[in-house]
């Protein structure tokens, strides 16, 4: 029987002995396989006893409607341990990696992965060695566990990893014993133990098989019950837990939000299946109907956000229209045949911003937090950042540097908001500067401590009564777009005139047009002469009060006069 091992660092075969013994397991000439495609990593053909590495695996815990992306007791990687085994990789930097660092053990410790290591390299990497029966990858760490089911296999893949170094990814990683006996998780992550064991079964699966190379890299998605939109980017950021995700394409077809998914590897699809079909994107919609496809390689002419070769950053960005027809063209290769009709989307504008989308997400370091740079210090305030990114999601502080006022940190009400934030609003001109929009690693926007002083550069939100995306589903929801010079006006008063109107908006910049909704006369569309000059307006606009019980709500448009 052959396994197909997929290597990203292209370290040497080795082959597993019909009965493990503890001797070092001495490197094989690789025999090259045809790749899945021109950029996939390389493959070889390693000899395996059936008896040696197969194992019996329970299917991997459903966690049914347990949303994907929704805040609450899941693992942020790292809490899953015991004291014991934190205390072991607090002090792992200090193990000096020879054969008497540790004894044996059937736990082997694997320090220095790169930060996009998931569950499926792990196994992979102990894949030839013999019988697996769990893992646990401590993403903040850099670090990971994997437990086998005899000391001797153990023995086996720290011997060989001590002469012939480990790679992960393309990052040179150390492999040792750990000085615990066994990996005992807490049982109250359930999602990470599932990835784990789905990972496991995956591995199993292309033992089974006996030729990785049959078994096929791409994931055909489909979201049913779709409320709000999914990115290319949340699909990357959701996929890639489960392994290196090589091509995204993503198309609507028959009303149908549908994409094609490609691996580096057949366990990392068969894991992210197993793990992700069933599952809701966001809470209680969103949800994934995953498959095999029968292609066998993404051709992606163009990276922008309906198509991405992670392989191939020089790629154009391409012809939107024509980028559609190629994408439209995938959709009669999928597995299955004629895709699934029914699912309605959303409008283009619609996001999750009420779903709590923790997810993995959080785990993986998205945060619900990010940094403003290039900020005009004598002109920004909280309150107008507050503003302004409360265009994306609902603004719970904002914390002006104090040492350096032209930076502000903004905590969004959830991750899914911040990126939003980030697409949108990164490099976009704020009083006359590009400012930077980013991911911070700050977890949440501390308050200052009693006493100290803050000259009034921190604030909370979290109770502000101007949040626009607190009900799910509302107008406010399906209306976000980019910042442009076309503001759409709402809450407008019987009384106001367009005079007015105008008059008040001239103060930040040229009035080039302006109309009333034919149909309801509170809302209008104003257009000012730049982007710029619409930004300034929205930040001292939003919220003025027009009436006696009435207050302004502004906007950015799609729309033209």
């Amino acid at each position: 029987m052959y396994v197909c091992w997929y290597n990203y660092g292209g370290q040497p075969a080795v082959a597993v002995p019909q009965s493990l013994a503890a001797a070092p397991v001495p490197p094989l000439v690789p025999q090259p396989v045809p790749a899945l495609h021109h950029q996939a990593p390389a493959e070889y053909l390693i000899p395996v006893s059936p008896q040696t590495v197969l194992t019996h695996l329970g299917v991997p815990r459903k966690r049914g409607s347990e949303e994907l992306m929704s805040h609450g007791a899941m693992v942020t990687n790292g809490t899953g341990l015991s004291p014991q085994l934190q205390g072991e990789m607090n002090d792992a930097k200090k193990v000096k990696l020879d054969s008497g660092a540790n004894p044996p053990s059937r736990v082997v410790h694997i320090r220095s992965l790169p930060h996009e290591a998931a569950e499926t390299d792990i196994v992979q990497l102990g894949m030839p060695f013999g019988k697996m029966t769990n893992v646990l990858v401590l993403k903040q760490k850099n670090q990971a566990f994997l437990e086998f089911q005899d000391e001797s296999a153990a023995i086996n893949m720290v011997s060989y990893y001590q002469t012939n170094p480990a790679q992960v990814r393309l990052k040179p990683c150390y492999v040792q014993f750990s000085n615990h006996k066994e990996l005992k998780t807490d049982a109250s992550h359930s999602f990470q133990n599932a990835n784990a064991q789905a990972a496991l079964q995956a591995a199993q699966a292309v033992m089974v098989s006996g030729n990785a190379d049959e078994q096929t890299t791409i994931l055909r998605v489909i979201v049913d019950n779709v409320l709000y939109p999914v990115t290319l980017e949340v699909l990357h950021q959701l996929f890639s837990r489960f392994g290196k995700v090589l091509k995204i394409i993503t198309f609507t077809k028959n009303n149908t939000f549908q994409a094609l998914i490609q691996f580096s590897d057949p366990i990392s699809a068969t894991t992210a299946k197993a793990s992700l079909d069933g599952q809701n994107i966001y809470n209680g919609c969103n949800t994934l109907k995953i498959d095999y496809s029968k292609l066998t390689n993404l051709n992606v002419k163009y990276n922008n956000d309906k198509s991405r070769d992670f392989t191939r950053p020089d790629l154009p960005s391409g012809d939107p229209a024509l980028d559609q027809l190629q994408m439209g063209a995938h959709a009669f290769g999928l597995a299955g045949g004629v895709p699934m009709a029914g699912f309605g989307m959303a409008s283009p504008g619609a996001f999750g911003a009420a779903a709590r989308l923790g997810m993995p997400l959080a785990a993986q370091g998205g945060s619900s937090v990010i940094l403003v740079s290039n900020l005009d210090e004598e002109k920004v305030t909280p309150d107008a950042l507050f503003t302004l990114f409360g265009v994306y999601g609902d603004v719970h502080r904002v914390k002006i540097l104090f040492n350096k006022k032209d930076n502000a940190l903004v905590q969004m009400a959830d991750p899914h908001q911040a990126q939003l934030a980030i697409t949108y609003l990164d490099k976009v001109r704020v009083w006359g500067k590009n400012i930077r929009v980013a991911q911070s690693r700050h977890a949440v926007v501390q308050m200052p401590k009693e006493g100290q002083p803050d000259a009034g550069l921190t604030k909370d939100f979290v109770n502000s009564p101007l949040h626009r995306f607190k009900r799910p589903g509302s107008k406010n929801c399906q209306n976000i777009f980019p910042p442009s010079a076309v503001l759409h006006l709402s809450n407008i008063p019987a009384s106001v005139t367009e005079e007015q109107i105008q008059s008040w908006f001239s103060d930040y910049g040229a009035v080039r047009a302006f109309k009333f909704f034919q149909k309801d006369r509170k809302m209008a569309l104003v257009q000012m002469s730049s982007v710029d000059e619409a930004i300034h307006a929205l930040i001292g606009m939003h919220n003025k009060q027009v009436g006696e019980n009435s207050h302004l709500r502004v906007s950015f448009s799609k729309s033209t006069i």
